[in-house]
């Protein structure tokens, strides 16, 4: 690790990259006050009820049905799609492993697609080479918050007749072109985990266009159920509970805040970190509204440091970043022997696993915290 050369000052206590927003203790109070009192603690309660419907304002969505979290979500998503066992799913090696791990554990196979360079989302340009007669879905992941060519990828959807998933774990509220991002594809997941711009502690959600996916997803959401003495289907508990939604509620009154200040401070950033050689900061598409989820930056060969020696560089001063994603998915025990993980056949995400740093990034950064992130990177021997 690499010792500290400039005159800045490492900070009293760690600063991470995220942190969770979190509503008023008396807010939450008169929240559990209320739950308390109607003895319905979950199994879609009133709360569970009112949050799902706001969100579809929110969300811009015509369907949400609530999960206990994004993980769950999105192995249900795949299972309602009735997508044939064993076969092929294009995904990007990219992501978190709740990505291709949902993939898996339906008996489907995983087949990882190579990023492009910008975003980092998967190249749509180079899915169709990966379709053969046993592919039956695409599931791509708007990384950070930038969108995949969810255009792109709806035109070769509909000619080779597979089911598209988002894996939309960073972009909640997003918009591309007007339009709600969970519009696109048969099936978009959100997460609502604590690291998440708007969250319910734990959950997820899945928002669909296709009504008649509704009772479906109802049903494996909780356990097949459909009535008291009828069980329809092979399901397992998906449930948001009354608090977790109670907590979203209000969460709901806060996030707009919270953007607004991560927009200061990306801001902040922008100005004094796009001007360092050797450094490039991914920009949102202009079409399309930003959620803040995340700052990444990407570290090129003609920076004094490598990624990894920045990542260290950082913790001397109690700064948390993070390589997001180090590994790759493909380099994982359990897919490294995949044809689709050979290195040669995702060279972009190969490269880029090494070049990306996610900085600090939530509303209540201090300006002596950006001022050590920008002046570190400015500065970095």
């Amino acid at each position: 690790m690499m010792g500290i050369k400039n005159n800045f000052k490492p900070l009293d206590s760690k600063v991470f990259v995220t942190q969770p927003l979190l509503p008023s203790l008396d807010s939450v109070e008169a929240q559990l006050t209320e739950i308390w009192e109607s003895k319905w603690i979950t199994n879609m309660g009133k709360k569970h009820n009112e949050l799902a419907e706001k969100l579809k304002d929110v969300l811009k969505v015509k369907n949400v049905s609530l999960f206990n979290n994004g993980t769950i979500a999105l192995l249900t998503a795949l299972k309602a799609l009735d997508l044939p066992y064993g076969s092929e799913v294009i995904t990007t090696p990219f992501t978190f492993a709740a990505t291709p791990h949902c993939i898996s554990w339906n008996g489907l196979k995983p087949v990882f697609c190579d990023i492009e360079p910008k975003t980092m989302t998967i190249d749509a340009d180079k899915i169709e080479a990966l379709i053969t007669p046993n592919t039956s879905a695409i599931v791509a992941v708007h990384v950070y918050g930038f969108p995949c060519d969810v255009y792109k990828i709806e035109k070769i959807a509909k000619k080779y007749n597979l089911k598209v998933i988002y894996d939309g774990a960073h972009v909640f509220s997003t918009e591309i072109d007007g339009k709600g991002i969970g519009e696109f594809g048969d099936i978009t997941m959100f997460s609502f985990h604590a690291t998440k711009l708007f969250n319910t502690i734990e959950g997820g959600c899945l928002t669909y266009n296709d009504d008649k996916l509704f009772k479906k997803i109802y049903n494996l959401r909780n356990f097949g159920i459909q009535s008291e003495e009828l069980v329809e289907d092979i399901g397992i508990n998906g449930k948001m509970n009354e608090v977790q939604a109670a907590v979203g509620l209000l969460n709901l009154n806060l996030y707009k805040e919270e953007q607004r200040k991560r927009a200061l401070v990306k801001d902040y950033y922008d100005k004094n970190i796009s001007g360092i050689k050797g450094i490039y900061v991914p920009q949102m598409p202009d079409n399309t509204t930003n959620s803040y989820q995340y700052y990444p930056i990407v570290i090129n060969d003609d920076y004094p440091l490598s990624r990894n020696e920045l990542y260290d560089k950082f913790k001397t001063y109690n700064v948390m970043t993070r390589k997001y994603f180090y590994p790759l998915c493909s380099d994982y025990e359990c897919y490294k022997d995949l044809e689709s993980s050979a290195k040669e056949n995702l060279p972009v995400a190969n490269e880029m696993k090494n070049k990306v740093l996610c900085l600090p990034y939530y509303g209540s950064l201090n300006q002596d915290v950006l001022s050590l992130v920008c002046g570190v990177l400015n500065e970095p021997v």
